[in-house]
C-alpha cells in the first residue's frame, strides 16, 4: 500500500486566551460542510466536549482528561494555546472498502496544563461525518515516561438514544478460557440503563440510535503496541458510557492493564461517525483516515478467496487426503487459497506439509496454516503451539513457510486487549513481513485500523463468526438477521473475516446430521458481498461443485473480496440490507432479508440506469436461479426477498 500524495494547508490560526474566557467562549471546530460542530470546553478546570449536527445534539457535554504517573490530566487544567488548521490528504487502499480515499477535515488542537505545569494536548480532525480525537502528553519536568492510570474520556449519548453494542466478556471463561474475543451478541434497539450480558460494559464499535434524528458509531482506531485496547462502561438513563482499560484477568492474568509509554505520548485515536441515515457508518474510512503505513510491504500481498476444510468438515478433515481434495476444489474455483486449519503438525506432518504446499502450487493454489497464539494465557490445546509466542520461535517457523512457499497464517485464541497483547499482535505482523507472510488474527481483538497500518494485515475474526453456525442450531436460526446488524457494527470499521457462503443444508460433511441451514442458496451467495473480508474463507465443501448450477459456481469464481467503492442502498439493522461494491467497472449489489417473512423492497441504482445486468435470485425450493435485467433510466428496481432471501445483481 503506499500513499498517494499527502497535503496539509499552511493556512494556520492561533489564539490564545485565558482559562476563563474559554469557560464563557468554547473552542469550536466544524466539519468542512459546516453540517457537524464540536464544542470543547474548560469549566471549574475539566474539560468537557459535545458534538451537534445540523444543529441536533448527538453527544451532550462529555468528559476528557487523563490521569498519569506524572500527574492528574482530568482535573484543575488551564487553557494554554488553540491551532486550527485544514487537513488534505489522499492516499490508496488495497484490502478495504474503497481504493482511494480523499481526505478533508478541520483539525483543532488545544494546549491545556495541570496544576504540576505538565501539558495536555487535545486534537480533534473533524470532516463530513466522522470525528477522531487523541490526546498528547508532554512534561515540563524533564520526566522521560508515563504511566496512564485511567482516561475520564466519555460519550454522553442523548437520553433516548438506544443501543445495537455488544458487551465485553468476563476474562478466562468461554472455551478453554479464551474469552473475550469479540464473539458476542449484539443489543437490538435496547435503552442505556440495559445491564451489559456480563456487567463489564461493551466492545467497539457501538452503535447507537438518536430517536429519530439519525445514528452514530463510536469506536477507535491507531492502537498498537503503545497502548491497550479501549471499551466501553455500562451505560445509564443519563447516557453517558466512559472508556475503560481492560479487565484484570485478561490474558490469564498476564500483563498490566494500564499503558506505559515513553515521553512525549500520544494516545490512540477514539472515533465517533454519525448522520441522518446509517449511510455515512457503512461507507466512512476513518478508521484509516487519522493512521498511517508503519512500514514497508516485503512482497506484494495477494488477496482472494480461499476453501477451507475445518469450517464444515471440522478437525477430523485435517489429513493429507482431505486436504488434496480442498486444494482440487480451490483450483476448480480459481480460488487462490486453501486454509489448513489446526492439528495440520501432528496429522500431517512438517514434511507431508512441503508436498502438500507443493501440490497446491502446481495448481496454482497457495497454502494458509493456522497457529495457536498460545505461550500460557489459556487453556486452549490445539497445535501448532508455541510458535508465535516469541521473537526466536516465530522466525525459526516463518523461514520454514517461506522456504517452503506458504504465504500467511491464520493466529488464533488471544484473549485480551492489554498493551502486552497489542504489542504481540504488532509483532507477529512485523515479523511475518519480513518472511512475506500475510496475516489473519482470529479468537482475537478488534483490529483498529490495521488494514492501512500493517501491509501484510489481512483480516480478524472478532465476531460471532460461521463456527457457531456449525455448533449451534440457534446460531444458525439467527444467521440472517445477524447479518442485517454487522454490516452497520463490527463490519464498518474494519475487515471481518465471518466465512460465509454455506451451500450444504445441514452443516456437516455428511449431511446426515448437523445444524440446518434456513437461509436460502442466494442469501448465501450474497453474503460473499456484503461481508468485507480481504481473503474470504468459504464455507464450500467438494460435493457443491455437483450440486449447484454452473452460473452458481460462474459467480464465486470470479466474486471480488476488495472494492474500488462501497455505497449502502438501503437497510436497517435486523431487517434487511441491501448494499453496493464496485470493483474496477463492474458493480456487484447484494440485499439480504433478515427477518422470517417475505418483503419487497423499492430501490434506485443510479450507477446501473440503462444497464443490462445478471441476477441471481430465490426459487420457490431455496435454489438459485439466473435471468438478466435492464434497469430503466432513473435506476429503479423492485426487489422481492424470500424468508430470510437474498438477491445478487452484477455486471459481467
Amino acid at each position: 500500500m503506499k500513499v498517494k500524495s499527502l497535503a496539509v494547508s499552511t493556512c494556520i490560526l492561533w489564539g490564545v486566551f485565558a482559562s476563563y474566557a474559554l469557560a464563557q467562549m468554547p473552542l469550536i471546530v466544524e466539519s468542512p460542510d459546516g453540517a457537524m460542530q464540536v464544542e470543547l470546553i474548560v469549566k471549574q478546570g475539566k474539560l468537557t466536549y459535545s458534538v451537534q449536527y445540523q444543529h441536533e445534539t448527538f453527544l451532550e457535554s462529555s468528559p476528557l482528561g487523563l490521569e498519569t504517573s506524572i500527574g492528574d490530566f482530568s482535573s484543575e487544567l488551564k487553557f494554554v494555546s488553540d491551532q486550527h488548521q485544514r487537513i488534505q490528504q489522499s492516499y490508496t487502499l488495497n484490502r478495504a472498502k474503497v481504493s482511494q480515499v480523499d481526505y478533508l477535515a478541520n483539525q483543532l488542537s488545544a494546549r491545556f496544563s495541570n496544576a504540576n505545569g505538565d501539558f495536555l494536548d487535545v486534537t480533534f480532525q473533524v470532516s463530513d461525518h466522522d470525528i477522531a480525537f487523541r490526546y498528547g502528553i508532554s512534561s515540563s519536568q524533564d520526566a522521560t515516561r508515563v504511566t496512564v492510570m485511567h482516561e475520564s474520556t466519555g460519550f454522553n449519548l442523548p437520553d433516548a438514544a438506544t443501543t445495537f453494542i455488544t458487551p465485553q466478556a468476563l476474562p478466562m471463561t468461554g472455551w478453554m478460557q479464551t474469552k473475550p474475543s469479540y464473539e458476542e451478541p449484539y443489543t437490538y434497539d435496547a435503552p442505556m440503563e440495559q445491564p451489559s450480558l456480563y456487567g463489564q460494559g461493551y466492545t467497539f464499535p457501538a452503535l447507537f440510535k438518536n430517536e429519530d434524528k439519525g445514528w452514530l458509531l463510536i469506536s477507535e482506531t491507531g492502537v498498537d503496541g503503545h497502548y491497550v485496547g479501549g471499551r466501553l462502561s455500562e451505560g445509564n438513563k443519563q447516557g453517558l458510557y466512559k472508556l475503560q482499560f481492560p479487565q484484570a484477568g485478561e490474558n490469564g492474568g498476564i500483563g498490566e492493564v494500564t499503558p506505559f509509554m515513553a515521553l512525549p505520548a500520544t494516545t490512540p485515536w477514539r472515533t465517533i461517525t454519525l448522520g441522518n441515515t446509517l449511510t455515512p457508518i457503512v461507507e466512512s474510512t476513518v478508521s484509516y483516515d487519522v493512521v498511517a503505513e508503519k512500514y514497508a510491504p516485503s512482497t506484494e500481498y495477494k488477496m482472494g478467496r480461499a476453501t477451507w476444510s475445518w469450517i464444515v468438515w471440522q478437525d477430523k478433515s485435517i489429513n493429507y487426503n482431505d486436504q488434496i481434495s480442498f486444494i482440487d476444489l480451490a483450483a476448480q474455483l480459481g480460488f487462490e487459497y486453501v486454509l489448513i486449519d489446526n492439528w495440520w503438525d501432528s496429522n500431517i506432518g512438517y514434511e507431508n506439509m512441503e508436498k502438500l504446499v507443493a501440490y497446491a502450487a502446481s495448481k496454482q493454489v497457495s497454502v494458509l496454516l493456522w497457529y495457536n497464539s498460545n505461550g500460557w494465557w489459556n487453556d486452549a490445546p490445539q497445535t501448532p503451539q508455541d510458535k508465535m509466542n516469541t521473537s526466536v520461535a516465530r522466525k525459526q517457523e516463518m523461514a520454514w513457510m517461506q522456504r517452503i512457499g506458504v504465504k500467511g497464517i491464520k493466529v488464533d485464541f488471544f484473549g485480551g486487549d492489554k498493551q502486552l497483547t497489542m504489542q504481540l499482535y504488532e509483532d507477529i505482523l512485523t515479523d511475518a513481513n519480513d518472511f512475506g507472510l500475510g496475516v489473519t488474527f482470529h479468537g482475537c481483538t478488534l483490529p483498529r485500523g490495521w488494514e492501512r497500518m500493517y501491509p501484510n494485515f489481512v483480516t480478524s475474526e472478532a465476531v460471532l463468526a460461521s463456527e457457531n453456525l456449525v455448533f449451534r442450531q440457534d446460531a444458525l436460526d439467527l444467521h440472517a438477521y445477524n447479518a442485517t446488524i454487522l454490516p452497520f457494527t463490527r463490519n464498518a470499521v474494519a475487515a471481518m473475516d465471518f466465512a460465509p457462503v454455506f451451500l450444504n443444508q445441514r452443516l456437516s460433511r455428511t449431511q446426515e446430521q448437523g445444524s440446518l441451514r434456513t437461509t436460502t442458496d442466494t442469501f448465501e451467495l450474497a453474503t460473499s458481498v456484503l461481508y468485507l473480508s480481504p481473503i474470504q474463507h468459504f464455507g464450500l465443501t467438494p460435493n457443491n461443485l455437483n450440486e449447484q448450477p454452473k452460473y452458481v459456481l460462474d459467480f464465486l469464481r470470479n466474486v471480488p473480496t476488495v472494492w474500488d467503492e462501497t455505497r449502502l442502498i438501503d437497510g436497517y439493522p435486523g431487517q434487511f440490507v441491501v448494499m453496493a461494491r464496485r470493483k474496477g467497472t463492474k458493480w456487484y449489489v447484494v440485499a439480504v432479508n433478515g427477518e422470517k417473512k417475505a418483503k419487497t423492497l423499492q430501490i434506485k441504482l443510479p450507477m446501473l440506469a440503462n444497464q443490462t445486468i445478471t441476477m441471481l435470485s430465490d426459487k420457490e425450493d431455496k435454489g438459485t436461479q439466473q435471468t438478466s435485467k435492464t434497469l430503466p433510466e432513473d435506476g429503479s428496481l423492485t426487489i422481492p426477498l424470500m424468508s430470510e432471501g437474498g438477491l445478487v445483481l452484477y455486471q459481467k
